[in-house]
């Protein structure tokens, strides 16, 4: 017996062009898999080599090409059966939705949160259903988009002058000045010198030991940093207070990074310190305007979030013995961030705090 050999019809070029694009990032398995088949076919693949090589039925592959030739590439789109109806009605699962929703200590439970399992005996206590399982009211909850998740905190400032200060700092963001360059300035601590809790490569139950206990006698230091957004360059220096003259010494090492002629715009906080009187007339003096965010509004100063992979990368996993050591850490840290300010580990990490 002669069996015929079967073959898609011709492609035009679009077709063509179509079917790779399915084949290379379509997301749906079934539809690349058919994808791919047609594709073969039209380049006079035999059904036989065509199964062999994507390890399907030649039935299957036959039906595949017969439904492309007929309607087209909805015949790759796979059609799902609708399943057995379900168990639940819609007003028990918007009643287990909503009963999630609400905190239990509300409802004069002693607890505060819902696990799957508080939720499941709390459900059938009050008759929304008999029995459950706790699988099945996770997929209830995530099908109405309801998921386990930490809560976050957030903050409002009440500075009557929130959106003219706001306004002034976006636009600097936005249309950097061109007599100057944006310095986004602040202070990163209290440092002391204790164990920090964090991660490493060690022998199989043998992980690197910190001490429970510590005494700090070492006092604190903090970080006052400085990120030039125009070079995406970060400095820091390390000092025992931060006290207004800190702050202007520190101004001043910036200073005199940059030319004279070159107006400095300081994106900063309202701590005391930066409003001193001798650090604003200072300011004044050297060409250096300070432009201050609103109250509780940190997320306006771009360099807040560059301080999670510092957090990350010098004080996690870390014992130093003293301020001197890790003021060395952390400078070494600065030389290196510098030179892979793109690095993608370091862009995960300032994702982790939310900018403007």
């Amino acid at each position: 017996m002669i069996i015929m050999c079967i073959f898609v019809r011709d492609l035009t070029p679009e077709e063509g062009n179509k079917l790779v694009k399915i084949a290379r990032k379509g997301s749906n398995p079934v539809e690349v898999r058919r994808a791919l088949v047609v594709l073969a076919s039209a380049q006079k693949m035999k059904v036989s080599e065509i199964s062999e090589l994507y390890h399907l039925s030649q039935e299957h592959i036959r039906h595949v090409i017969h439904a492309f030739n007929q309607h087209g590439f909805e015949a790759l789109k796979p059609r799902y059966k609708g399943g057995r109806p379900r168990t639940f009605t819609e007003e028990q699962r918007a009643a287990i939705i909503e009963l999630a929703q609400i905190p239990p200590n509300t409802l004069g439970l002693p607890f505060t949160h819902w696990s799957l399992s508080k939720l499941k005996e709390e459900a059938e206590r009050r008759g929304i259903v008999t029995s459950i399982s706790m699988e099945t009211i996770r997929v209830i909850l995530e099908e109405a988009d309801i998921t386990y998740q930490h809560t976050k905190t957030w903050k409002v400032s009440n500075d009557p002058e929130f959106e003219v200060k706001k306004k002034r700092i976006q636009s600097l963001y936005r249309n950097p000045p061109k007599d100057g360059r944006v310095i986004c300035v602040d202070e990163f601590g209290p440092l002391s010198i204790q164990p920090f809790s964090g991660c490493g490569w060690y022998p199989k139950s043998r992980p690197d030991r910190l001490p429970a206990t510590y005494r700090r006698t070492h006092g604190v230091r903090h970080l006052f940093a400085a990120l030039d957004l125009k070079a995406d360059k970060l400095y820091g220096h390390v000092s025992s207070s931060k006290k207004h003259q800190d702050i202007l010494r520190f101004l001043k090492e910036l200073r005199r990074r940059y030319h004279r002629s070159e107006r400095l715009y300081v994106v900063l906080d309202n701590f005391s310190p930066h409003k001193h009187r001798t650090v604003t007339e200072w300011a004044a003096e050297n060409n250096v305007e300070l432009v201050f965010t609103p109250t509780q509004a940190s997320w306006l100063n771009r360099i807040e979030c560059h301080f999670a992979p510092l957090r990350s990368f010098v004080l996690r996993g870390s014992h130093y013995p003293n301020h001197e050591a890790l003021a060395t850490a952390i400078r070494s840290y600065l030389r290196w961030r510098n030179k892979h300010s793109r690095h993608a580990r370091l862009l995960r990490e300032q994702k982790k705090i939310k900018v403007v």
